[in-house]
């Protein structure tokens, strides 16, 4: 899984860039800014990654179902987990 760094802890700032970041072609390690708020491109975390998360007190998950994106919150940063064939559909875009 592919993984994106926003860094901010305003959900509703998070909410209104989301799909711009989604839509951000970023290589591995590489940072920009959207909107005022810095987004990188975290590379590769194994898919234990998401479990070991979810047992910490201090981090939020949430899932978007359509495109099996998950998205963890914890302190003042959203990770956005991005299945490989869904990046393979943003870059053919």
């Amino acid at each position: 899984m592919k993984c994106i760094s926003v860094y901010t802890k305003n959900f509703e700032q998070f909410s209104d860039i989301y799909d711009k970041v989604l839509s951000t072609k970023l290589k591995e390690d590489e940072e920009t800014v959207v909107e005022g708020v810095t987004v990188t491109e975290s590379g590769a975390v194994p898919e234990h990654y998401i479990d070991r998360m979810r047992a910490k007190r201090d981090v939020v998950v949430m899932k978007e179902k359509g495109r099996d994106i998950t998205i963890l919150q914890h302190g003042e940063v959203f990770e956005i987990l991005v299945p490989e064939e869904h990046d393979l559909k943003v870059t053919s875009v």
